[in-house]
């Protein structure tokens, strides 16, 4: 008996769930030779809020986990990527038009990538803290702490999935959420990479996937005030001197562009972090 082959319908990902847009709006997936591969959800304003909701929930559990406990949910997501490698090798072929040997060494990058995050997670407030010296019988201690709520433009013109993975694992190390824009002709491996969060132990809302055209998020994800800091990774060829203006309206902490894919670096995880400096008095004993 002839059967026919299940399309995947490739929704969003908000708060740990796949909700069609509220718009009911979707957008063409084509491979590079034009061929039409699947529709994807395209986001809307309504969306990114209901994102930004999610977000902010998650965000106190997320950083009141243990740093090592943060690290092993992360290792656990690279463990789940590396089962699906198969799937992401061939969406990843079908829309940029790779060939498997590309696209496999794409797929163990953002592995490779994850896992490198992965271990900072329990290490890098050794290095970007300090004890700083004072007179007096006290300790003065400067701890990075997390921003809170960012928002990001994954890269726009690099491999899909490594651009994502790049983009967002160092904002997650450090006890932030994330509501990221995916690279937009390529939005496939970013919605399987959701499903292979929600499989994982990540709690939902941590991670929020908006799939759709950054230059009409962008702005109101510039311009939103409970968005704590903003990463325009992939965000070249906007008009990202404006965003960053309009960041500045709520104070929003901002990054600039990259040419690329972000590259591995501890200075990714800082830059979405705030310093806090505390006092202790020494024991007298």
């Amino acid at each position: 008996m002839n059967r026919l082959t299940v399309p995947k319908t490739y929704k969003l990902f908000i708060g740990g769930k796949f909700p069609r847009s509220e718009s009911g709006r979707v957008y063409e997936v084509n491979s590079p030779s034009g061929e039409f591969v699947a529709n994807a959800a395209q986001g809307s304003r309504k969306d990114l809020r209901d994102a930004v909701v999610a977000a902010r929930a998650a965000q106190p559990g997320w950083s009141g986990a243990t740093a090592y406990n943060r690290g092993q949910v992360l290792y656990r997501i690279a463990e789940v990527l590396e089962g699906r490698k198969a799937q992401f090798v061939e969406e990843i072929i079908l829309v940029e038009g790779s060939s498997a040997k590309e696209a496999t060494a794409q797929v163990d990058a953002a592995i490779d990538t994850w896992i490198w995050y992965a271990g900072w997670a329990d290490k890098y407030t050794q290095v970007a803290g300090q004890a700083n010296p004072v007179s007096g019988p006290y300790f003065n201690l400067s701890v990075p702490e997390p921003t809170g709520v960012v928002g990001a433009i994954a890269a726009q013109a690099s491999g899909s999935l490594l651009g994502l993975v790049a983009t967002i694992a160092p904002i997650l190390v450090s006890g932030n959420t994330v509501v990221v824009v995916p690279r937009e002709d390529a939005p496939l491996t970013a919605i399987s990479f959701a499903e292979v969060m929600a499989t994982s132990d990540v709690p939902g809302g941590v991670v929020n996937v908006i799939t759709g055209s950054p230059a009409e998020l962008a702005p109101w994800m510039a311009s939103h005030a409970d968005i704590n800091a903003l990463d325009l990774a992939g965000a070249g060829s906007l008009d990202w001197a404006s965003l960053q203006i309009a960041a500045a309206e709520t104070l929003m902490r901002t990054s600039s562009p990259v040419e690329g894919v972000p590259g591995l670096s501890l200075n990714r995880i800082t830059t979405f972090t705030e310093v806090k400096t505390v006092w202790h008095t020494k024991s007298l004993i």
